[in-house]
């Protein structure tokens, strides 16, 4: 759960729940002085200190529902924390229990979640040993008596010093071996541990050797990470010694041996870079609600904020660039748009397809279909480079889009002048985006000669035609 504090001009997002001395220290980060006991969850106008609540599973919303300006910040969290520590079994049971009786209050909410708490049972178990007695005899010799089970009067710690001396060559190579074997599995469960909690964030090493398939790299540690040639951006060469960023991707025992695979080609590994380089999304003011990308060519990225006084698309690209400058050098000169997200799937659509200007719309929300039709210098824009921003704004806004060129009314086809103009030189101008007359008469003559791959005097001729139908 989210929890948004707001004092004066002073904002702290909190991640519930959380520790008592963070809580406090957020608290005071933002000039509050009271304990979280005392502040009530309540966001009027007329509040000193503002607390807005945003649940992000469905017992964080229930638990919403229920909080009232009566409750405290420093109430609502060891619930959320109560409920975090119970077992999944339980968590289900607990939720069939809320959904057939529901609480009218956060203080019953609280008393159904630790009634779902395991009850932890110590047992005692007794683990007879025998042992065989001897004693001396009234002539002095040891003398056999009998097994008895240990009791108390002997359970007390037993150790025995053995000499490596005392080990044959074999025996001590074993033990060698065994010793060393066992501590390399301690070290490879080890690391298996270390990185399995690293999955989806951003480590940095050095690169080592450089094959074919996959990069070999080494942290901080000499660990061995892996780097596939798929998860590389088509763009990314390395050398050995190149410091090198990545996101963990996976980790995954082979051959009882830890593969850690790094990518940089992972939407998450754009998502972490912007975490890195925007403090507004580190804090949460700002969220990443989708990204989109091909690696090495271009990516979209929709940002929503939190806050009404800060611009997401703004805060994201910093003054001049240079926040976004660092995230493209990273991605070797990848393209990236950042687009302030909607929930109107129009408006979505026409900021996904900038910077081409949308002249209108018509959406199919049924078929999630949408045509766009724009002005004819407009058409070029809005499918980009190799087809980039119109494939990346279908993947950004779930919509499969057509884009349509609108034809002015005074405008003629160029299908119309067959029998003045070749076929093919016609089919070299709609190949280059000009399907009508003014779209080839707006055109310098050099531009449509390069376009159309004519002789300059070719494209004289063609203008020529076109100007004389309008005349």
């Amino acid at each position: 759960m989210k929890a948004i504090i707001t004092r004066n001009d002073q904002t702290a997002i909190l991640e519930l729940p959380t520790s008592r001395m963070e809580l406090a220290g957020s608290l005071s980060r933002i000039g509050i002085r009271n304990p979280a006991y005392i502040i009530p969850c309540s966001d009027e106008e007329e509040d000193y200190i503002k607390v807005k609540l945003f649940g992000e599973s469905d017992f964080e919303n229930e638990l919403t529902a229920l909080v009232t300006p009566k409750d405290s910040l420093g109430s609502v969290n060891p619930a959320l924390d109560l409920y975090r520590e119970l077992p999944q079994t339980q968590k289900e049971k607990l939720k069939a229990e809320l959904s057939q009786n529901p609480p009218d209050s956060l203080s019953s909410l609280c008393r159904k979640v630790m009634d779902f708490q395991p009850k932890y049972v110590t047992e005692d178990y007794y683990f007879p040993l025998t042992v065989s007695v001897y004693e001396y005899n009234e002539y002095g010799d040891l003398d056999y008596d009998s097994d008895c089970e240990l009791d108390g009067r002997f359970a007390n710690d037993y150790a025995d010093e053995i000499k490596l001396q005392s080990f044959g060559r074999r025996a001590v190579l074993s033990l060698r071996q065994n010793l060393a074997s066992r501590i390399l599995d301690l070290e490879k469960a080890s690391l298996y541990e270390k990185y399995s909690e690293k999955v989806g964030d951003i480590v940095t090493g050095e690169v080592y050797q450089v094959w074919k398939k996959e990069v070999l790299i080494l942290d901080d540690e000499e660990n061995e990470l892996i780097l596939p040639k798929a998860e590389q951006i088509p763009n990314d060469f390395y050398r050995k010694g190149d410091t090198i960023k990545a996101i963990v991707k996976s980790v995954e025992m082979n051959n009882n041996q830890p593969r850690i695979i790094l990518s940089r080609t992972a939407n998450q590994f754009l998502e972490r870079l912007f975490e890195q380089e925007v403090p507004e999304i580190f804090d949460g003011l700002i969220t990443i609600k989708k990204i989109v990308r091909i690696p090495g060519e271009r990516a979209k990225v929709a940002v929503e904020s939190y806050d009404e006084r800060i611009d997401p698309v703004g805060a994201c690209v910093g003054m001049k660039g240079s926040r976004i400058y660092s995230i493209v050098k990273e991605l070797r000169n990848e393209n990236i748009d950042v687009v302030n997200y909607t929930a109107n799937p129009s408006l979505m659509i026409q900021r996904a397809l900038n910077p081409a200007k949308i002249s209108s719309i018509t959406i199919d929300e049924e078929k999630m279909t949408a045509s766009v039709y724009l002005k004819p210098d407009q058409v070029s824009l809005a499918i980009g480079k190799g087809g980039l921003n119109i494939r990346l704004s279908k993947m950004l806004t779930g919509y499969d889009i057509d884009v349509y060129r609108e034809v002015e009314e005074e405008d003629v086809a160029l299908t119309e002048f067959a029998d003045e103009i070749d076929g093919w030189v016609i089919d070299a101008l709609k190949a280059a985006g000009c399907d009508t007359a003014k779209s080839v008469l707006e055109l310098p003559v050099e531009e449509i000669a390069a376009r159309a791959d004519l002789e300059l005097e070719q494209a004289q001729k063609v203008v020529e035609i076109l100007k004389a139908e309008f005349e």
